[in-house]
């Protein structure tokens, strides 16, 4: 049996974010979404997971964008001098070597995005991690851990299927992003190589397969009908990121603007339901992985 996740990223982000997932779910092929306990758009985030039964909802684990959800005197070093987050995975990877990013304050950080998320009425079906952040030196063991605690059963593996990225290439996206994607894509490989045997030892589920790093921002149509000939048998996730660029999403930090709208219509194209439902394909989400076999 060959199984598809579709996970949008960025729930809770802006509205327009919100607007799109809820809309790539109802009328497209996204099966599961993880939220951002501090976007500036959460409770409305919540709002949507709680109208869509069928929608799987992760946390969205997050060091990288906006304010911390911990009081900010216990997660200092993960902080500026402002009392945001302080960068993205290459500063933070930098700070982990240095010894300058505490992460007996990262599981503090992690744990309170997580609780705030249950508090919301949410039983979350998985983790992953904002630009990837969980794949981090010493970080994804604190994802494991906390998924233990919270009952959560599956963890995203950002370990992209090379045979999967070549596949989802469809040959129109800019050389130089894909060229550079693809190579932070093998390197969270190298920095979390053992991150499946982990995941395996501590008895958390994840997918067999992932992709849509090198295509992040970039997705085809045409490539994610090669994606879908191509899938193996097992549990395969495509990361997604459909949206509308609303006001909120322009002011913000994120390269990802117009695409999600493109993003949005590739998700909702009747030509790629229709190759899903003649290739045999099983359309499921994270809270599903246990039962993908029968």
């Amino acid at each position: 049996m060959r199984n598809l996740i579709v996970n949008a990223d960025d729930l809770g982000w802006t509205q327009g974010v919100n607007r799109g997932i809820a809309e790539a779910h109802r009328n497209g092929i996204v099966t599961s979404t993880s939220l951002l306990a501090n976007g500036r758009a959460f409770e409305a985030g919540v709002q949507t997971a709680r109208e869509s039964p069928r929608l799987g909802v992760g946390v969205h684990l997050n060091l990288s964008d906006g304010k911390p959800v911990a009081p900010a005197e216990q997660v200092k070093s993960l902080l500026d001098e402002n009392g945001d987050f302080s960068g993205g995975p290459e500063a933070l990877l930098l700070r982990l070597t240095a010894k300058k990013l505490e992460t007996k304050e990262v599981e503090a950080e992690w744990n309170a995005q997580i609780e705030k998320v249950r508090a919301a009425g949410i039983r979350p079906t998985h983790l992953d991690g904002h630009k990837h952040v969980q794949m981090l030196p010493g970080l994804f063991a604190v994802a494991l851990r906390l998924a233990k605690k919270h009952g959560i059963e599956a963890v995203r593996v950002a370990h992209e299927a090379s045979s999967l990225r070549a596949a989802l290439t469809s040959g129109g996206e800019p050389t130089g992003v894909t060229l550079k994607q693809g190579v932070q894509a093998r390197g969270l490989k190298l920095l979390a190589r053992d991150a499946r045997e982990m995941t395996e030892r501590a008895g958390i589920g994840a997918a067999d397969y992932f992709c849509g790093i090198a295509q992040t921002g970039v997705l085809t149509k045409r490539g994610v009908q090669q994606l879908l000939a191509s899938l193996p048998e097992g549990t395969t996730e495509l990361m997604c990121h459909p949206g509308y660029a609303d006001a909120d999403l322009e002011k913000s930090a994120t390269r990802l603007q117009k695409s999600r709208e493109t993003e949005l219509g590739i998700l909702t194209d009747n030509d790629i339901r229709k190759s899903i439902a003649t290739l045999g394909i099983r359309l499921i989400n994270y809270g599903e992985i246990g039962e993908a076999g029968t």
